[in-house]
Parts: structure tokens; C-alpha cells; sequence
């Protein structure tokens, strides 16, 4: 019976932190999978390996089908463009091997109840005030996706609804309006008591500390109190989010929502990019700033492998 794998697909960061939780994330699920699959990651950009090395070194061990999870939580550029261009790219390279990618985690019930835990974690941790006294902003990543947007507004509109807040609304870290800045200071116009934000971000990384220190600032420079969440990590419900993109992906019912796309359909505001081709545009900064680790078919702790780790090559 031929082998079968799962690779987790990241997206890379600046911040060794941000790379090392992610590194976490992937010991956990090959620890969880690895009665059923070889599990191995990758990243788009900045970061070793790419998701080329980490199929080269999955096929070298004899796998042939292999579940591409993107470990991105909303469907935007990298979900639709990116990683869909370098796994095409990759199935080129064998003639019989097998990648299916799954959906990234998106709406889901799991996440909802994850960010319902982080809001009361926070509120456990500052003095009783009625929600109805609290305004909540969730932050999302941000993208020129309209469709990718419209998912982190859902989610606050029924974390809004179901946890009884006086007001809710969205903010994104970069690319889309409202900045987390512009949002804030909206915010502080309405005079609510207390805000909470919550950044749905897997883990720490430039974006979530730019969050964070915009939070601060606005805390102190506002007679109204303004507090953050913890980012998702690894907890048990972001697990069980994986778990089902997994077994998605195994049925082949891991689809990319189509209905809304903008290259699919023609949006308000977004009708010149219907039918667009879609590439990927990481090329430039792909893997630019650490040596992979485990290069396949290189000898670790040669004093060729020590030159180039120090040289940054």
C-alpha cells in the first residue's frame, strides 16, 4: 500500500518566533497523524523549505498521495493564488505522485468557539463589566480578496450576536480598510467602557506585534480601556479544525468557495479581475532568510554545511 502524507503549508515570517511556533504546530499534528501519514512542512516565502523540498523529501520516503493543508486561516491571495501555483508547479516535477489541497480554515464552528475562549481568557483576567459596555473588534489579515473579508466580518457578526457585546466591528492588519489604527479610533468615538480585540492570527509574528503596539497606544492615549487576546496557537479546537480539512480533502470535498470569488464572478468594484490568470508572486522572496535545516540529500555538520548556515546561503 503506497504511502500517504499530509504537508502543512505555511506561509513564512520575518520573526524566528513566528517560524518556531509554527515549527510547534507541525510536531503536534505529525504526532497526531502519525499512525496514517507522513507530515512534513513548507513555507511560501522568507523561510526553508519550500514546499518543493518538503515533497522531494516526503517522495524520497515513498509517499505518493499527499494533503496540502494550508495552514492560513481565511481564503485570500495565498490560499486561491500562491500555494495552488506551487503545488501545480510541484505535481509537474512526478508522474505519479498525487497532491490534493485542502480548504483553509475559514468559517468554521471550531474557530468560532476557539475565539469565544480567547475572549473570555481575557475577560477572566480584568475587572466585571457588562457587554453590553464592551465593544469588540476582531482583526483579520487583510486582502485584496472582497470574498476573504467578507469572512472575518461573518465571524464577528456572530461573535457579536452570540456573546451578547454592545457593538462590534472589523479591522485588518494591512492591505484592506479599516487599518486596526482607523478602526480604534472610530471605536473610541462611541464611548464604550472597555474594547476587546482579537487578532485571528495563528501565532506571534511583525503583523500581531504591530497589532498589539497600536492597541497600547491606543490604551494610553484613551480614558476608555482597550485590551487584546492571545493569538490562536495550538490549541485542542484549532486541531480539530485541521481534522476536518484533512478528512475534507481525503473525500474530495475540500473546495475553495467559488460563489463569491472575484475571479469567478464579476464583484462590485472588482470586475477587471474576472477571469485573471492566477500565479503566484512570491517568487522574489522565496526562502531568503534561513538555510533549510534538512536539506534532501545534503550531509548536516560538514564544514561546507557550517560555512553556508553562517554565510546565510
Amino acid at each position: 500500500m503506497m504511502k500517504k502524507g499530509v504537508l502543512l503549508c505555511g506561509h513564512g515570517s520575518r520573526k524566528t518566533a513566528a517560524v518556531d511556533s509554527f515549527k510547534t504546530l507541525v510536531e503536534i499534528l505529525k504526532d497526531r497523524y502519525k499512525n496514517d501519514y507522513e507530515v512534513d512542512y513548507g513555507f511560501l516565502e522568507f523561510n526553508h523549505p519550500l514546499y518543493d523540498a518538503a515533497v522531494e523529501r516526503m517522495y524520497a520516503k515513498g509517499v505518493r498521495t499527499i494533503y496540502a493543508l494550508p495552514v492560513i486561516l481565511f481564503a485570500g491571495a495565498h490560499a486561491k493564488n500562491d500555494i495552488p501555483y506551487e503545488l501545480n508547479t510541484i505535481q509537474t516535477y512526478y508522474d505519479d505522485l498525487n497532491i490534493k489541497m485542502g480548504s483553509p480554515i475559514g468559517v468554521n464552528a471550531f474557530l468560532l468557539d476557539l475565539a469565544k475562549k480567547r475572549i473570555e481568557e481575557t475577560e477572566a483576567s480584568l475587572s466585571p463589566l457588562d457587554r453590553k459596555e464592551t465593544c469588540l473588534v476582531v482583526v483579520g489579515r487583510g486582502t485584496t480578496d472582497p470574498d476573504a473579508n467578507s469572512d472575518v466580518q461573518k465571524l464577528m457578526s456572530m461573535l457579536w450576536e452570540g456573546m451578547g457585546f454592545g457593538f462590534a466591528t472589523t479591522a485588518y492588519s494591512g492591505t484592506a480598510y479599516p487599518s486596526v489604527r482607523e478602526s480604534l479610533q472610530l471605536v473610541d468615538k462611541l464611548g464604550f467602557k472597555r474594547t476587546i480585540v482579537i487578532p485571528f492570527f495563528f501565532f506571534t509574528g511583525i503583523l500581531l506585534d504591530r497589532i498589539y503596539a497600536t492597541v497600547d497606544e491606543q490604551n494610553n492615549t484613551s480614558s476608555a480601556e482597550y485590551v487584546y487576546t492571545a493569538p490562536f496557537g495550538t490549541d485542542e479546537l484549532m486541531l480539530k479544525a485541521f481534522d476536518e480539512r484533512l478528512e475534507q480533502a481525503i473525500n474530495g470535498v475540500g473546495n475553495m468557495n467559488c460563489q463569491l470569488c472575484k475571479y469567478r464572478k464579476q464583484i462590485i468594484g472588482f470586475e477587471q479581475e474576472q477571469g485573471q490568470e492566477q500565479v503566484g508572486h512570491h517568487l522574489n522572496v522565496k526562502g531568503i532568510l534561513f538555510e533549510e535545516d534538512e536539506k534532501v540529500g545534503e550531509k548536516k555538520n560538514t564544514l561546507g554545511s557550517k560555512l553556508k548556515k553562517v554565510l546565510g546561503i
